[in-house]
């Protein structure tokens, strides 16, 4: 089989900010999302962020197997990050790999400061997330729609999760690291917070910035991450329109 080799671009940014793919600094690329796309899944979601295709389930609270693992003040959370073999340039090995085990825990960490845990002992909340088409900020795509899968399950949550990556390209901090600058940039910084309260629960950083750097990339990532939660709470109002629209529907047939 060939194998795929990326060749760096000459330029990811220009001189006025413009990035390769178009955007300004500041642009995030197009975000569609949606809930309740699996009939068999407890909650789940499914979001287009960019080109990244990411659909999530979640099942529970329910019995957890094998019963020595279940918690006695809490809710066990078990997070599933998978990569498709096609969801890559090159095929990918299927089944996991240390990449896919290393962001299944930080997904995890992120996602439980949300989660009324203590309401449900012994039991576990399982949260499987399936990358179908990956082009950089995988992570932070499969965070923002698990929040959502969990919401659409009905599990007490405090907030939903938000997220979003900023990134170093050359002097420019830039919102929403693309596929080219997520290989070739200078930095990457995947946040994730609470959005009432602003409570970070996802910080990780690639590369290098100055102080100042740092503070104007998570000014611009908490800005972002507002708009982003705008976005999940009318992905869930739809859901409850489109049902509420079907329930007067049948009455008034009935009638």
């Amino acid at each position: 089989m060939p194998i795929y080799i990326e060749k760096k671009p000459e330029k990811l940014i220009s001189e006025d900010g413009t990035r390769i793919d178009g955007r300004k600094p500041d642009e995030m690329r197009p975000i569609s999302m949606e809930v309740g796309v699996l009939e068999r899944a407890d909650g789940s979601a499914y979001i287009e962020w960019g080109k990244n295709r990411i659909v999530v389930a979640v099942y529970g609270p329910r019995e957890v197997h094998p019963r020595h693992l279940a918690l006695p003040d809490r809710a066990l959370v078990r997070c599933r990050y998978n990569m498709a073999p096609f969801s890559t340039r090159e095929r990918k090995r299927p089944g996991p790999d240390r990449r896919s085990i290393e962001l299944s825990k930080v997904i995890k960490e992120a996602l439980i400061p949300a989660i009324i845990v203590e309401k449900f002992p012994y039991t576990t909340i399982d949260v499987f997330i399936e990358v179908l088409r990956s082009d950089a900020g995988t992570r932070i795509a499969g965070i923002t729609a698990a929040a959502l899968a969990l919401a659409d399950a009905g599990i007490p949550m405090r907030d939903l999760v938000t997220g979003v990556t900023v990134g170093r390209v050359g002097d420019f901090i830039v919102l929403d690291v693309g596929h080219e600058e997520d290989q070739f940039g200078d930095s990457d910084m995947p946040v994730a917070i609470l959005p009432r309260t602003k409570e970070i629960t996802l910080l990780q950083m690639d590369g290098t910035m100055t102080p100042e750097q740092f503070e104007k990339a998570l000014d611009m990532a908490m800005k972002a991450c507002e708009k982003i939660y705008q976005m999940q709470l009318e992905a869930l109002k739809k859901k409850y329109v489109e049902i509420e629209k079907e329930v007067l529907g049948g009455r008034e047939n009935v009638s």
